[in-house]
């Protein structure tokens, strides 16, 4: 997409913080850390949301996963827990319309899930 952020920092277009990066996925810090380390991590392929992936993106799924997992351990944040969020939609709180994940840890975060 032609005015998404994101899209501009895959292709280098805005510079970013960026932490990892494979084929599939660049992991960069968020602008606005909600928590010590607070890692954004995004498709380079635009979704617009979580609900634009179906089942033929599952290596991509894959591939976002485990980036997470290598970015958690890279950060120190793998041994005593991280949260891994996406926020859907305007009322899930989802302010960029490109599908990313927070990687968010490095203290004990509120707000349990479960």
């Amino acid at each position: 997409m032609e005015d998404c952020l994101f899209c501009k920092i895959i292709k280098k277009e805005i510079e970013s913080q960026i932490v990892f990066e494979n084929e599939s996925v660049i992991a960069f810090k968020d602008i606005n850390p909600q928590a010590p380390v607070h890692i954004l991590i995004v498709p380079k392929e635009h979704f617009t949301s979580f609900l634009d992936v179906s089942y033929a993106d599952t290596q991509l799924v894959i591939d976002i996963f485990q980036a997470a997992k290598k970015i958690a351990q890279k950060e120190g944040i793998a041994e005593k827990g991280f949260r891994f969020a996406v926020n859907v939609g305007d009322e899930g709180g989802q302010i960029i319309k490109h599908l990313h994940f927070h990687l968010l840890g490095g203290r004990q975060l509120s707000g349990s899930l479960g």
